[in-house]
């Protein structure tokens, strides 16, 4: 049985998920993807780990870096769960290319190159937004793509965190992975 509960952020709703000890899902209400990793059936609970996931919420939103990860479960695939480990890595305020995390993952693996197309479909696919910070991961040439919650969102999440936009932009159409 998995649980959820409902967070109100300055950006809008957010929709969080349990398997009653761990966060499985953390979705912006209106986001691609929404719910991906939820069982057909669940109920909306107070539990421990969304009273945890509030506090790091409450920290995060006042532009601070909450200093701790509440207890995540991530339903997915081994190579979807490193690029997801990697992005954990990435300090707030500061950003990473798909293809750096490509590279990173080539070199752990033994193999000449990685497709960063691969590492932005495991990005996209994230189903603990925010907490595992899909929003700081960006284009080679600074491109702000690839943000399930849309781009204004990722915008705004980078600003909070005080990133370095000067070299960053949105881009209008294709892929800059």
């Amino acid at each position: 049985m998995d649980y959820i509960a409902h967070y109100d952020s300055p950006l809008g709703g957010i929709t969080l998920a349990s398997d009653g000890t761990a966060l499985t899902g953390l979705w912006f209400d209106d986001q691609k993807y929404f719910g991906d990793t939820l069982t057909e059936e669940y109920e909306e609970k107070d539990l421990p780990v969304f009273a945890k996931a509030a506090e790091w919420l409450d920290i995060y939103f006042s532009g601070r870096d909450p200093g701790f990860i509440p207890p995540l479960s991530m339903r997915t695939t081994a190579f979807r769960k490193r690029v997801w480990e990697i992005m954990l890595e990435i300090p707030f305020g500061q950003t990473m290319t798909y293809g750096q995390i490509a590279a990173q993952i080539a070199k752990e693996k033994g193999l000449p190159h990685m497709s960063a197309q691969a590492v932005g479909g495991a990005v996209g696919h994230n189903s603990i937004s925010l907490i595992i910070p899909c929003h700081r991961v960006v284009g080679s040439d600074g491109s702000l793509t690839g943000y399930a919650g849309g781009i204004n969102k990722k915008t705004a999440l980078l600003e909070l965190e005080g990133a370095d936009l000067s070299n960053l932009y949105a881009q209008k159409k294709g892929t800059a992975l």
